[in-house]
């Protein structure tokens, strides 16, 4: 049992230690506090940094004699001019953008002439341009088709009277979507400050494209173009793309084409799509080879292109992407030695080409002798 002068000097020595506990307890609140603001405090200058840099970059870019002969452009003015052409008028010209879910066939019979399977590189080919279309121009049922949604909804398949009104009214005719689009999930729904790109919105689909081109300006400064067309026949005259078969064609010009929604989630950054299709994971994975056309809102199921056989290789799967990867792509566009803002936006999309306008010569990687797809129709 502990005396009354012993019980006292516990007393003031529990009361010591606890004051003292409690000092700590407030230093380490007002530490923590500290931190926690030049946390802050140092993401917000990380971010001004950023911003900074990509102004500055710009800046370098329009001061820096690298870029200021225009003459050095190898590329510009290089296309070579095929106006369009009434689609029953063309003899073997397959279009794009196609139905391209697993097993589909279209109607055009392409004889012995196959689209290139191989990876682009492999075939001496480079990206030549990376442009976009508002929704999809290519059709994958249960990925990218008309039970898709976006903030502006979606587009019925296929609906020739509506697209042909739209155009009428100078609407930019979009394609379809995707079915990751939640208007619950903020990640689909909060505004993204774009820096570089020009009328993009979260939640919305875009497809985009990477045209490549073995007779390009693969591995130099002037690589990428805008128009394309610049970029796919920079070192290729008239006198000589008329000596090539329409296989050579295929085999030596072709587009990556990936479908994704935006998203304002930076756990689906990625810093590089300026290179060409993502394959990564199940990105890329689940490819539909065929030979097809260039697209866009000038081709129709009347009108068709003359670029034609060129080899697709479209991913079938929609995936989704951070706003700030479309971004940080605006921006190394802006970085290239031409002139590329025609294409800091999406393009309007051509409607879903009929089956009698599509190539027969698909190919699954599942099916390598290509006799077992079947004569799909969405």
């Amino acid at each position: 049992m502990c005396t009354p002068t012993s019980q006292k000097n516990n007393t003031s020595t529990l009361k010591v230690a606890v004051g003292l506990l409690s000092v700590s307890t407030v230093g380490l609140l007002a530490a923590t506090i500290a931190l926690a603001v030049n946390n802050n405090g140092s993401n917000e200058e990380s971010a001004a940094a950023a911003s900074v840099q990509s102004v500055s970059l710009i800046e370098s870019k329009a001061s820096s004699s690298f870029f200021a002969n225009i003459q050095d452009n190898t590329c510009a003015g290089a296309k070579l001019a095929f106006d369009n052409a009434l689609c029953a008028d063309l003899e073997v010209a397959p279009q794009s953008g196609a139905n391209v879910t697993k097993g589909y066939v279209g109607n055009v019979d392409m004889g012995d002439i196959k689209p290139n399977t191989n990876p682009y590189y492999k075939s001496s080919m480079c990206p030549v341009n990376v442009h976009w279309h508002l929704g999809s121009e290519h059709y994958s049922y249960g990925e990218f088709d008309e039970n898709g949604d976006g903030p502006h909804g979606n587009q019925p398949r296929p609906d020739w009277a509506g697209r042909a009104r739209d155009l009428a009214e100078g609407k930019v005719r979009d394609g379809f979507r995707c079915h990751h689009y939640d208007k619950n999930d903020p990640k689909f729904t909060a505004p993204y400050n774009w820096q570089h790109c020009i009328g993009m919105e979260v939640g919305e689909t875009y497809e985009v494209h990477w045209p490549h081109s073995s007779v390009g300006a693969c591995g130099t400064a002037n690589q990428y173009q805008t128009p394309f067309y610049d970029g796919v026949f920079c070192n290729l005259d008239m006198d000589s793309f008329l000596t090539l078969s329409k296989q050579d064609i295929a085999s030596n010009v072709g587009v990556h084409g990936q479908v994704f929604t935006i998203v304002n989630d930076e756990s689906y950054f990625y810093p590089d799509m300026i290179r060409g299709m993502i394959v990564d994971g199940d990105m890329g994975a689940d490819v539909h080879y065929y030979t097809g056309s260039t697209t866009g809102t000038t081709r129709n199921n009347e009108m068709c292109s003359q670029y034609a056989p060129i080899t697709w290789q479209v991913d079938r799967k929609c995936h989704m992407i951070s706003a700030s990867s479309f971004d940080k792509l605006c921006l190394d566009m802006k970085m290239q030695r031409d002139d590329m803002s025609g294409d800091l936006h999406a393009h309007g999309s051509r409607e879903l080409v009929h089956d009698d306008y599509v190539a027969n010569n698909q190919h699954d990687a599942d099916y390598p002798d290509d006799r077992k797809l079947k004569n799909l129709r969405a």
